[in-house]
């Protein structure tokens, strides 16, 4: 491996402008592509194999035609003191119904009169307007035209709010906020090598990775099914990892011309270095990220393809077009005092301090680890899943408005009804069987109320709904769904039989689902990593220590989650307009997410230390090389992905806003926690046998040369050079 790299390196350095040209017509090609691409579809909560899912298909083959229109519920509230029904409120509600049934694509208004939905102190009604399109079909004309007949009812005096997604705002996914996260990983850079090019070459490789990314997910988006959110999760993580692996690179072949090599013979070893733990690292998040498509949840198979196949470019872009880039600048990445013809000192920096003070103290250290880490973790306990919807969103928007007023004037269960869907063919009167089954399931404790069933022109089907008491997320919701369901079998004497659907019931389906995945695929993603570690370091202690620690940092960020975006605890310093339940999704997405940017740390750090190791150093040492090597660029690898991430959480898809701030959390803990304190302390503790591997375990193992032990005994050292050292080619 460190070997075939050398050469990759070596060579891109050398025909620098063909592989400068290459990724050019790369990114030319996929930006030609998309162009002509179809838009990203929206993001969809199917879910095969749950019951509210079967229900959504048995209404599709049952009331063909119906269930994928748009509906707007258009809320109306009088000012105090009024009702609705005082002749002129009513005019003016009248008056917005039948212009907006005059609106293309409209294919029925119920008015809140006729319908009789009026609140009972008649300070709030709403009209139901159907469309005959799906919402993502809705023209501009049809949106605008229902504007323009609300801003009139409320410039007439009431206050008029829509619900629904008709009239939803399109959510920004960064912003500001994004160019900040970017800003703050330029100064970190621009810190660490102290030059203006050694900053700008990982932001501008890293930006060119995401660019190819992106377009090539909007060229295939339409085929595959990727959504927004996915885009944005791998625009998220392609532009960490793109500037964190390149940082590594340019670091080793900095540390490599610092030693005397020449500027081609430094790239090699760069790469062939590096470039290996590149390898290795970038494998372990495509592999884990890939592995969400085999989870059995759809959405999140899809968000981790395209994350995975950004981190994929970003890994081809530090092997490839890093060096290439050395080629045209060779000396302008390079410290002022390499450049002026010093030499590189191994004088004791921040890291080798820490690491001696860690050596003197590793029960300290590694007890201190752990509490803290487990004291985060604390509130994974009182873990909810759910999906918020438009209780999440912004006062500013009129559909969060429409929600809160609803529930204020009919109830907070009213925003979340459950559809009820019964097969009646089955049964020998599917009229008695159906209300048999409503009557049922409205004397049920929790329910509030039944609506009157709808059957399909065949009679045999029937839909009915069934508003709870309490709000689509709250806990009390979901015990109501599953006692309707559990009383299936007091209706089976009707011959008819019955499913529970709609959004809220999707939402507790798809969180329970996700739970049921969660242990199995955290338990595949642990033994991965410990058989991928157990190659790279040949070594059992240093990948048990790496899973105990990865186990850490997941519990902990995702306790940290709990804790604002469930509990409130900072939701304002955040912009988090609601608390609720924690989106399903997130926790299986977030482990495999952090996985990778888990073994990213350990991968780089602790391949420092083995290369000493198995240089003849001592195992203290060796941690000491390890951080005196590492520790600054781990540390800025790891700020540069808390400003990236962080960047994120100004994003208005509470999922986007959710994952950026539990990577950026995970990032923390994972690498100022875990790699630089407790690994280290675990290291120190157990000196020599910490690297050890039984012989019989040691001949079954391919050999995978990670820390470049074969280059050095094949290529020359930089003595080879003395003659003429540090040569500096401008």
């Amino acid at each position: 491996m460190a070997a075939f790299l050398y050469r990759l390196g070596r060579l891109a350095f050398r025909r620098r402008w063909y592989v400068v040209l290459v990724w050019v017509a790369v990114l030319g090609g996929v930006g030609f592509a998309s162009a002509a691409a179809s838009e990203l579809p929206d993001d969809t909560g199917s879910m095969p194999g749950i019951e509210a899912q079967n229900a959504l298909a048995l209404m599709r083959q049952r009331f063909p035609g119906n269930v994928e229109r748009a509906t707007a519920r258009v809320v109306f509230v009088v000012p105090a003191g009024e009702k609705v029904t005082d002749a002129g409120n009513r005019a003016i509600i009248d008056g917005l119904v039948g212009e907006v049934s005059r609106g293309g694509q409209v294919a029925g208004v119920v008015s809140p009169f006729q319908a009789r939905a009026v609140n009972e102190d008649g300070s709030t009604a709403y009209a139901t307007v159907t469309y005959a399109a799906a919402s993502g079909d809705l023209t501009d004309a049809t949106k605008d035209h229902l504007r323009a007949a609300v801003d009139r009812a409320r410039a007439a005096g009431l206050t008029v709010d829509v619900g629904g997604p008709v009239l939803a705002s399109e959510p920004e996914v960064g912003g500001l906020s994004e160019l900040v996260g970017v800003a703050l990983a330029a100064l970190v850079l621009l810190i660490t090598f102290g030059s203006l090019a050694a900053a700008g070459l990982p932001l501008v490789t890293a930006v060119l990775g995401v660019g190819v990314s992106m377009l090539t997910i909007f060229t295939v988006g339409g085929v595959f099914g990727l959504s927004a959110t996915s885009s944005t999760l791998a625009s998220m993580l392609g532009l960490a990892v793109g500037i964190d692996y390149a940082l590594f690179v340019v670091s080793r072949y900095r540390e490599e011309r610092a030693k005397g090599h020449p500027p081609q013979e430094a790239a090699g070893l760069a790469v062939g270095t590096a470039g290996s733990a590149v390898v290795f690292a970038g494998l372990t998040v495509i592999v884990a990220l890939a592995g969400l498509a085999v989870a059995g949840i759809p959405a999140a198979g899809k968000m981790g393809v395209a994350a995975a196949g950004a981190v994929v470019v970003a890994v081809l872009i530090a092997l490839t077009l890093v060096p290439a880039l050395l080629g045209f600048w060779p000396d302008a990445v390079l410290a002022r005092r390499v450049r002026t013809g010093g030499t590189r000192k191994e004088a004791d920096n921040a890291g080798t301090r820490w690491a001696r003070f860690v050596l003197r103290r590793p029960v300290l250290v590694l007890l201190g680890s752990v509490v803290s880490l487990a004291v985060l973790a604390v509130p994974v306990a009182d873990l909810q899943l759910g999906m918020p919807g438009d209780e999440a969103k912004s006062t500013a928007t009129t559909e969060r408005r429409a929600y809160d007023e609803l529930a204020d004037g009919f109830g907070p269960g009213f925003n979340g009804p459950l559809t009820i869907v019964v097969d009646a063919q089955g049964a020998g009167d599917p009229r008695v069987a159906v209300r048999t089954i409503a009557a049922k399931i409205a004397g049920t404790p929790g329910v509030v109320s039944v609506s009157p069933a709808r059957f399909n022109p065949a009679g045999d089907t029937a839909l009915f709904t069934a508003t709870p008491s309490t709000a689509p997320t709250s806990e009390q919701t979901k015990d109501v769904v599953r006692i309707i369901r559990g009383e299936r079998p007091a209706t089976s004497g009707t011959g008819a039989t019955f499913l529970v659907t709609g959004t809220t019931a999707v939402n507790i389906d798809v969180a329970r689902k996700v739970q049921d995945a969660l242990i199995p695929y955290l338990a595949i993603v642990l033994g991965l990593a410990f058989l991928l570690l157990l190659v790279i370091f040949r070594s059992v202690i240093v990948p048990l220590k790496a899973v105990f620690g990865f186990l850490l940092s997941v519990l902990a960020s995702l306790g940290a989650v709990v804790a604002v975006f469930q509990w409130g605890w900072g939701a304002g310093l955040i912009g988090l307009q609601q608390t609720g339940p924690i989106i399903s999704m997130m926790p299986i997405v977030l482990v495999g997410m952090i996985f990778g940017l888990a073994m990213d740390y350990e991968v780089f750090l602790v391949t420092r230390m083995r290369e000493a190791y198995i240089h003849g150093e001592s195992a203290g040492q060796a941690v000491v090389t390890g951080f005196r090597h590492s520790a600054r660029v781990v540390v800025a690898a790891a700020l540069i992905m808390i400003a990236v991430f962080s960047g994120f959480v100004g994003a208005d898809l509470p999922m986007i806003k959710m994952i950026g701030f539990s990577l950026a959390a995970a990032v923390l803990f994972d690498a100022f926690v875990v790699r630089m304190a407790l690994v280290p302390a675990l290291l120190a503790l157990l000196g020599r046998r910490a690297w050890s591997l039984p012989r019989w375990l040691d001949r079954l193992l391919p050999r995978v040369d990670v820390e470049g032990e074969a280059l050095s005994r094949t290529w020359p050292p930089a003595s080879r050079y003395a003659a003429d050292p540090p040569r500096v080619s401008s």
